[in-house]
C-alpha cells in the first residue's frame, strides 16, 4: 500500500482526505496551512483538514514555509511514496515535487485546461458553464499545468450557486482520488499532456469584483449572485447600505417599465429588480447587520419600496 503524505486545507480537501483514511489509505502525515485568528475575540481556529486530521489521530504538520528546503527533513523521515495536493494554498518547490516515486497528484474543480488557478468552480458559475468538473494531475512546476490523469464531468443546474456545486464536486474529487491511486499503483493509467492553447485562468477573487450592478442583461446578474454565494457574496447599496444578494432567478414573465437597478415588483416571490436586458427576482438577501432572510421578510418589514434602486456603489 503506497504510504501517502496528504497536503491540504479547506473542506474540499477535506473530503479527500476523509475518502482516504475512509478506504483504509495509508496516510503517514497531514500537512496544512499555520493557523489563523479570526473573529472579535481573534480566536485561533483550525482549518477544516487539521480538524478532522486531529480527530482521527493523524499527525500534522503546519509550516510557515515551503522554501529553501523548509520540509526535507520531514519528507525524508515520512517518505511518502506519493504526496497528494488537495487546495493546499502554496505553491509546491521543485524539492518537494521531486520527492516522491510516484510524484505529486492534485484533484482540481474544473476540467483542465480549462479553469487553472484559484477559483475554478466560482468562475465557472459566475461565467453560466453548463458543465465543469474535476481533473486528478501530476503536479509540476506550472499553476495546474501538470499531465492529467482522470477526468469527471458534472453539469451544473442552472439555478445552482457555488456551494451547492462545491459540495458536489468535492464528492466527485473524493471519488476520483481513489481512482487515481489505485490506477497509479497498478499501472492503469496514462498521463495526457494539457493543451495549453486550450488554457483558461480563474482568478482569485476580491471584494471588488462582489460588487453587482444591474446594468447587464438578467442572466449575468444571475450568475454573478449564486457564484459568489455563500462567500464572499455579491452585493449592492439600497438606501446607502450594503445588502448582500444570495439567490435569485431570472425572471421570465413581462416585466414592469424602470430604470435599470429600480424595484419595479414586490410579491411573495422576492424582489423584482430592473436589469438592462430583462430582470432578477431576488429571493434571498442579507440586510447590513443582518442574517441572511426570505425577500419576502424583508418586504413584510416595509424595508424596501417600489421604484427604490439597487446600485452597485453608494
Amino acid at each position: 500500500m503506497l504510504k501517502i503524505l496528504f497536503m491540504g486545507t479547506p473542506d474540499f480537501a477535506e473530503s479527500c482526505l476523509k475518502a482516504l483514511v475512509e478506504n483504509g489509505q495509508n496516510v503517514v502525515g497531514v500537512v496544512t496551512q499555520p493557523d489563523k485568528q479570526k473573529g472579535r475575540g481573534m480566536r485561533v481556529q483550525y482549518c477544516d483538514v487539521k480538524r478532522y486530521a486531529l480527530e482521527k489521530e493523524l499527525e500534522v504538520y503546519q509550516p510557515e514555509t515551503l522554501k529553501d528546503e523548509a520540509i526535507k527533513g520531514l519528507l525524508e523521515e515520512l517518505n511518502p511514496d506519493i504526496i497528494v495536493v488537495v487546495a493546499y494554498g502554496k505553491i509546491l518547490p521543485e524539492y518537494v515535487l521531486k520527492f516522491p516515486k510516484y510524484g505529486c497528484i492534485n484533484v482540481h474543480g474544473s476540467l483542465l485546461p480549462e479553469y487553472r488557478g484559484a477559483s475554478p468552480i466560482q468562475r465557472a458559475v459566475i461565467d453560466g458553464k453548463k458543465v465543469t468538473g474535476v481533473t486528478t494531475m501530476f503536479m509540476d512546476k506550472g499553476l495546474d499545468t501538470g499531465d492529467m490523469l482522470l477526468k469527471r464531468e458534472y453539469e451544473i443546474d442552472e439555478n445552482a450557486n457555488t456551494g451547492e456545486v462545491f459540495d458536489d464536486l468535492a464528492k466527485i474529487g473524493a471519488e476520483l482520488l481513489l481512482e487515481t491511486l489505485d490506477g497509479l499503483e497498478k499501472g492503469t493509467i496514462t498521463p495526457v499532456k494539457q493543451d495549453d492553447s486550450k488554457a483558461t485562468y480563474a482568478e482569485k477573487i476580491f471584494k471588488e469584483e462582489c460588487a453587482t450592478s444591474f446594468d447587464d442583461n438578467a442572466q449575468t446578474v444571475h450568475n454573478k449572485i449564486r457564484g459568489l454565494f455563500p462567500f464572499p457574496g455579491a452585493f449592492c447599496y439600497h438606501n446607502g447600505k450594503m445588502l448582500k444578494l444570495c439567490e435569485s432567478r431570472v425572471y421570465k414573465d413581462s416585466i414592469p417599465d424602470g430604470k435599470t437597478g429600480e424595484v419595479v415588483g414586490l410579491s411573495k416571490e422576492g424582489i423584482l429588480v430592473k436589469c438592462r436586458d430583462g430582470a432578477v427576482l431576488l429571493t434571498k438577501v442579507k440586510p447590513e447587520g443582518k442574517g441572511v432572510m426570505n425577500a419576502i421578510d424583508l418586504i413584510n418589514g416595509r424595508k424596501i419600496s417600489l421604484a427604490d434602486m439597487l446600485c452597485a456603489s453608494i
